[in-house]
């Protein structure tokens, strides 16, 4: 298997860079940003947090910065990063990557109106200010939801397997999947609006944290069925900080997508994944075939064109979460 990395606008092969940089990290404090954050400064980077609350981690500042009000993005791009800066002769220049995380993070949190209407144009307001003072990396979150299953009214099926980034008509029906599909618009028309510069979509599957292993998981594997709607994948928070990284130092790559998803499907051992999805999935055409235990939501391109290799695999997680077993809850009545 391999993949084009010289698409949409890309005018070069990849570039792989491993010097820190300045970054800016939107929506830090939140459930993935709070994990990524302490791995990119673990790699060297220096990090500028925008949020609306602090990040309570040593030595990275939090802006408090509306990110739809476009003058305070402008602004926020251009700061320094904690007050000892102001101890340098002169400002520093603009920062040398945007990584976008800040969203309302699901339907249902405010009216669907307000999701969409934030989501856009905050996400607007920071690839315009990023191509605008002339930064050349720009990582968006966008999610899982675009595939049109995740928060779909009733019931839906997937017309696909895997869940490709490039051969999937995303169609979905809900505000939040709505707003994340504009967003990808908006990125990959800066993207051709200002060639040279690097724009990086993720689709993020469903972020896991390292205290749901235990929580979650053994219901997962008693009642396989509730993981439909995320597509039977999910994204360690710590590895998404991985792939910030990678992302961050991987250019030349013009606009990209990307599943941002750990490798292996969440079902129990002894089925592999083309075995349960074409029972549980019967109208899906499979565009390739699977290997064994592959997610349905694949992160071959990610691990083919950035590098990515998961650190944190859910079997292994939830063995350490458990003292070495791996249990499932009680099977749920149907």
């Amino acid at each position: 298997m391999s993949y084009n990395i010289r698409m949409a606008g890309a005018d070069d092969d990849a570039h792989v860079s491993n010097r820190p940089h300045r970054i800016v990290f939107t929506g830090g404090s939140g459930k993935a940003g709070r994990h990524c954050i302490p791995y990119l400064i673990a790699q060297g980077h220096e990090v500028l947090n925008l949020d609306l609350i602090p990040l309570d981690f040593p030595g990275v500042h939090t802006l408090r910065t509306d990110l739809t009000n476009s003058g305070q993005v402008f602004n926020a791009f251009t700061t320094q990063f904690s007050l000892n800066e102001f101890e340098r002769p002169k400002p520093l220049p603009p920062v040398e990557a945007v990584i976008h995380f800040a969203a309302h993070a699901r339907d249902l949190l405010v009216p669907d109106n307000e999701t969409f209407a934030a989501n856009t144009q905050s996400t607007y307001n920071v690839i315009e200010a990023a191509c605008k003072l002339g930064i050349k990396k720009v990582i968006v979150a966008s999610s899982e939801t675009v595939y049109g299953v995740c928060f779909t009214q009733g019931e839906s099926e997937y017309n696909f397997f895997p869940l490709d980034e490039n051969q999937f008509d995303c169609n979905p029906e809900d505000t939040y999947a709505l707003s994340k599909l504009c967003g990808e618009r908006v990125a990959r028309g800066f993207a051709r609006r200002y060639p040279g510069t690097d724009i990086y979509v993720l689709r993020i599957g469903n972020v896991v944290e390292p205290h749901e292993y235990a929580r979650d998981f053994p219901t997962y594997l008693a009642n396989p069925s509730v993981r439909k709607r995320n597509a039977w994948s999910y994204i360690d928070a710590r590895d998404l900080g991985q792939i910030c990284d990678l992302a961050v130092k991987t250019s030349n790559l013009g606009f990209q997508i990307f599943n941002a998803t750990n490798d292996e499907i969440t079902i129990p051992e002894g089925t592999t994944s083309e075995e349960f999805l074409k029972r549980t999935c019967p109208g899906a055409e499979f565009i390739r075939p699977l290997t064994a235990r592959e997610a349905p939501l694949s992160n071959a391109k990610l691990r083919w064109v950035l590098g990515f290799a998961e650190k944190h695999n859910w079997k292994d997680e939830l063995k350490k979460s458990t003292g070495g077993a791996i249990t499932t809850a009680p099977k749920r009545e149907t």
